[in-house]
């Protein structure tokens, strides 16, 4: 039986480089997806409750109650508040018009679309 050479340094640190850095890239692509998907979320959410204030003349303390039920059914996700609802609301309000806009919506972060 032969025995297996062991690879020398060179070749193993670049493995190794190659290995990292493919990590590092399906991460990025994974939040990238996340992102996109959060944003899509919190689009939806917008547009609902902008359609039933229209529709049905929900007001203030709808929301306030959304807001409390959603937090209290998903315990661990941050973004029911109140306040993040409204954003959500004037998020879809804001881009729904904009036929050019509207594909891009996902590409940046929730937290920029906040700034913007």
């Amino acid at each position: 039986m032969t025995k297996k050479k062991s690879p020398g340094p060179d070749a193993y640190g670049s493995l190794l480089v190659e290995i990292k850095e493919r990590v590092r890239i399906a991460q990025y692509q994974a939040l990238r997806a996340v992102n996109k998907e959060l944003v899509g979320l919190y689009w939806d959410i917008g547009a609902m409750i902008a359609r039933r204030q229209n529709d049905e003349g929900w007001g203030k303390s709808v929301v306030e109650r959304l807001a409390g039920d959603l937090q209290q059914e998903f315990p661990g996700i941050k973004g029911f508040s109140v306040q993040n609802l409204w954003y959500m609301r004037q998020f879809y309000l804001e881009y729904r018009s904009s036929e050019k806009l509207q594909p891009l919506v996902g590409e940046i972060s929730w937290s920029k679309h906040l700034v913007i």
